[in-house]
C-alpha cells in the first residue's frame, strides 16, 4: 500500500500549479509568493521552467496627497472625481505629488529548483527576470493590444472602453516618478533580474492526513530583489491546506485554501530605492479546485480553477483625500487606474489545464482581472516541471 502510494505521488502531487503571480508593474520589483498546495515533499529534485506575458495599460495621471489635515478633510468631503485640490508651492500648499504612466505587455521568466530534504521538509530556491515589449505578434499572440481590442470590439467590453487605440498600440510607455522624487523608466526590449527567492515548507505528519484526506504545509520565505530600482530584501511566511479526494474510475479532485502575508524592504540595500507603495505588506488569499483524470499509461489531465486577492499597495487611508488629475475629458474610462487601484484589493481568477507524466509536468494557464483595472488586463502562460536523476 504504501509502494502504491509513494508510486501515486511521483505522478501527481496534490494541486502542483505553474507560478500564477501577477506581472504587476510594482510587483514585478519585489518577491511575492507562490501559493504551495502540494500533499509531501517531492521524491526527487525538481526544475521547473515558467513563462508567463501580461498585458498593462494605465494612461497618463498625476496624484496630490496635501498635508495639511484641514486639507485633507475638505477633500474627503467630495467625491475623488471631483476634488478642487490645487497646488501652488509647498509652502502654501504643502503636499506630495507623483505621476504614473504604464503601457506594456510584461513577461516573466522563472527558474525554479525544488529540493527534498527529508520526508517532512522541502526547498524551493527560484530566480526570475522580466523582460518588457510592445506585445507584438507572434510572440504575444493572447496579451497584445490588437487581441484584447478585438475581444473588446466583437465580444465584450465595447469599442476601447480603455483607451489603448486613442493612445496608441503596440508601444512601451513606463515611467513612474515617486513621491520622494525618484524616477523609475523602461523601454522597449529591457530585460532585467528581479531577484532570487529562497523557500522552506515544512510537512507536518498529521492524523486527518490519513483520515480524513487533509494536508497542510507551512512556508518561510526570503526573496532578494536584484533590480536597481529596488534593491532590497523580503520575508514571508504562508500556511496552505489542501483537501485530497479520490474518486472512481480514476479521478480525483483537490481543493486547496492558501494565505501568506510578505514583508516587503525590511531591508534595503540603497536608500534611492523607488517607493512601489507605501504599505509595508503585502497579504495574499488564495483558493484552488482541481479535478485530474488519470490515464491506463500512468498519466493525467487536470484543469483548475484558481482565484486570487492579494491586499492593496498603498495605505488605504490616502484614498480618502488624494486628489488626481487625468485626461479624463478625452477618454473616460480608466484614466485614473495608474493611481487608483494602488488602492484596491487586487483579485484575479485563473484557469489551469496540466498534462502529467512521470518524466515530465506541462502547464497553461490563462489570468483574468475580473475587476478589469488592468493590473494586469490579461495574462496567459506555461510551465515546464522536469524530474532531475538522483545525485545531481
Amino acid at each position: 500500500m504504501l509502494a502504491q502510494k509513494q508510486d501515486s505521488l511521483s505522478i501527481k502531487n496534490g494541486i502542483d500549479n505553474p507560478s500564477l503571480l501577477t506581472t504587476h508593474h510594482f510587483g514585478i520589483f519585489n518577491s511575492r509568493l507562490n501559493t504551495n498546495f502540494k500533499l509531501t515533499p517531492e521524491q526527487t529534485k525538481t526544475l521547473s521552467i515558467n513563462y508567463t506575458s501580461g498585458n498593462s495599460f494605465h494612461p497618463f495621471v498625476e496624484s496630490y496627497f496635501p498635508r495639511d489635515p484641514e486639507v485633507r478633510q475638505q477633500l474627503s468631503e467630495v467625491i475623488w472625481y471631483l476634488r478642487p485640490f490645487q497646488f501652488i508651492d509647498h509652502e502654501t500648499t504643502p503636499a506630495d505629488y507623483l505621476n504614473i504612466v504604464i503601457d506594456a505587455v510584461i513577461k516573466e521568466f522563472r527558474t525554479s529548483l525544488n529540493i527534498p530534504l527529508n520526508d517532512n521538509n522541502e526547498l524551493h530556491i527560484s530566480a526570475r527576470s522580466y523582460w518588457i515589449t510592445k506585445g507584438k505578434y507572434p510572440f504575444s499572440i493572447f496579451t497584445s493590444d490588437e487581441s484584447i481590442e478585438w475581444f473588446h470590439s466583437n465580444i465584450a467590453g465595447g469599442e476601447d472602453p480603455f483607451g489603448r487605440r486613442f493612445y496608441g498600440l503596440n508601444q512601451v510607455n513606463f515611467e513612474y516618478l515617486d513621491r520622494n522624487g525618484n524616477t523609475l523608466k523602461l523601454n522597449h526590449n529591457d530585460v532585467f533580474v528581479g531577484g532570487v527567492e529562497l523557500s522552506h515548507y515544512y510537512y507536518p505528519k498529521l492524523r486527518i492526513n490519513t483520515s480524513k484526506h487533509i494536508y497542510i504545509n507551512f512556508g518561510s520565505h526570503l526573496g532578494i530583489n536584484l533590480s536597481k530600482f529596488n534593491p532590497s530584501v523580503d520575508i514571508g511566511l504562508s500556511a496552505n491546506v489542501v483537501k485530497h479526494k479520490p474518486l472512481k474510475n480514476d479521478y480525483e479532485i483537490n481543493f486547496g485554501l492558501g494565505l501568506n502575508l510578505l514583508r516587503k524592504n525590511i531591508l534595503k540595500l540603497n536608500n534611492d530605492a523607488i517607493d512601489l507603495g507605501n504599505n509595508p505588506y503585502l497579504g495574499t488569499i488564495e483558493g484552488n479546485f482541481e479535478i485530474s483524470k488519470f490515464t491506463k499509461r500512468r498519466n493525467y489531465h487536470a484543469l483548475g480553477i484558481n482565484y486570487q486577492a492579494q491586499t492593496r499597495y498603498n495605505k488605504k487611508d490616502e484614498a480618502d483625500y488624494y486628489s488626481l488629475r487625468g485626461k479624463w475629458q478625452e477618454i473616460n474610462a480608466g484614466w485614473h487606474n495608474g493611481v487608483s487601484t494602488l488602492y484596491d484589493v487586487l483579485s484575479n481568477w485563473s484557469f489551469i489545464y496540466t498534462y502529467g507524466r512521470p518524466n515530465y509536468k506541462i502547464a497553461l494557464f490563462v489570468k483574468q482581472d475580473l475587476d478589469v483595472n488592468n493590473a494586469p488586463d490579461f495574462q496567459t502562460g506555461f510551465n515546464l516541471k522536469v524530474p532531475l536523476k538522483k545525485g545531481l
